[in-house]
């Protein structure tokens, strides 16, 4: 899915090359490149702009590490901001003390709503969990016929009153079956509509109200690119989401969703579909779609290890080099004439 921004994110460090120091300007033009890669990849402007002002602060501030290349440090720097906007921590299922823990999935036709229901119930099954699934999306009747399918595949208990019984009825009476059953999650399926409207909304606050769900997932087309960001504050907006789960990761999109909607909402993306069996939904790693998207993992593991052998001193002295934009002349023998970035000695 990030190919392209990942090629183009690429060729802008390159452009450091192996310049002993970084200036602002120099930082001005890559980061000019970095903007229009993101925008092109279909991420919200705000969160570009908020994204490289941050970088640009970080890579002039004193968090910038002396011991490395300027083309590292600016990579380290995007690198922990695109976790940061990602989300930063892997988010968990909340749990409820009281079981069954409820947990509603919302979001608009077309989605993956009713798939991610069943691949999170045999996610949670593989767990030595007991879900039950519910089929409250009573106006599509291949949404019901669909996760009695999904479910019976799976081999997991479900609970259908067919297409003409209210939404209300069917998740009390699904509620009560699990506790009977000593369910330890109640997964629903809610209605879901081809665009956003009042009735769809108030019958998911109401099912909310109802419920008193542990979660609130938004499932988001990620290949919507921004259609999906929107829908997504709509639906936190007017039923209040507690978390998103984004499908089709493994499609060819550009990818803008997957790095605006949690800025965009103020709710973490908790798992994201890669594809169309049952096992494909998998619990969401800022970290490591970071590193996917930057596409340098080698790269970024050698910053890791350099950051733990270096001191703060080192680094608060290097950031004043930077600042400065002045040159430090190796010490190295054959070196007099020569430019390059002083390397402290690790500290052992």
């Amino acid at each position: 899915m990030f190919e392209s921004l990942t090629d183009k994110l690429q060729g802008a460090f390159r452009k450091f090359g192996a310049r002993g120091i970084v200036t602002e300007e120099d930082l001005d033009q890559a980061l000019r490149e970095v903007r229009m890669a993101m925008l092109e990849a279909d991420v919200n402007f705000k969160v570009v702009r908020e994204f490289t002002t941050r970088v640009k602060e970080k890579a002039l501030g004193a968090q910038v590490l002396r011991s490395l290349s300027p083309a590292q440090q600016v990579i380290d720097i995007v690198h922990q901001e695109l976790i940061d906007i990602l989300g930063g921590a892997a988010p968990q299922l909340a749990t409820s003390s009281r079981p069954p823990t409820v947990i509603m999935l919302v979001g608009l036709q077309g989605s993956g709503k009713t798939t991610s229901i069943a691949k999170l119930a045999n996610l949670l099954k593989k767990q030595g969990n007991r879900p039950l699934v519910v089929a409250c999306d009573v106006y599509r009747p291949a949404a019901v016929e669909q996760l009695v399918t999904l479910a019976k595949a799976l081999d997991v208990p479900y609970h259908e009153e067919g297409t003409t019984q209210k939404p209300s009825v069917i998740a009390a009476n699904g509620l009560e079956k699990a506790k009977r059953m000593n369910a330890t999650h109640l997964l629903v399926d809610t209605a879901g509509r081809l665009h956003i409207d009042e009735e769809m909304m108030k019958e998911v606050s109401d099912l909310r109200s109802q419920l008193a769900p542990e979660e609130v997932l938004f499932v988001a087309d990620a290949m919507a690119g921004q259609d999906a960001v929107t829908a997504a504050k709509e639906f936190h907006d007017k039923v209040g989401t507690t978390g998103l789960i984004l499908t089709k990761m493994d499609g060819d999109a550009r990818g803008g969703a997957a790095l605006s909607i949690r800025q965009v909402t103020g709710v973490p993306v908790k798992f994201i579909g890669m594809g169309e069996k049952s096992d494909a939904l998998e619990p969401f790693y800022p970290d490591r779609l970071a590193g996917r998207i930057l596409g340098m993992g080698d790269m970024l593991s050698l910053i890791e290890r350099a950051k733990d052998t270096m001191g703060d001193e080192d680094t608060d002295r290097f950031s004043e080099k930077m600042k400065k934009g002045t040159r430090t002349r190796s010490t190295g023998s054959g070196a007099s004439g020569s430019h390059a970035a002083a390397v402290p000695t690790p500290r052992r």
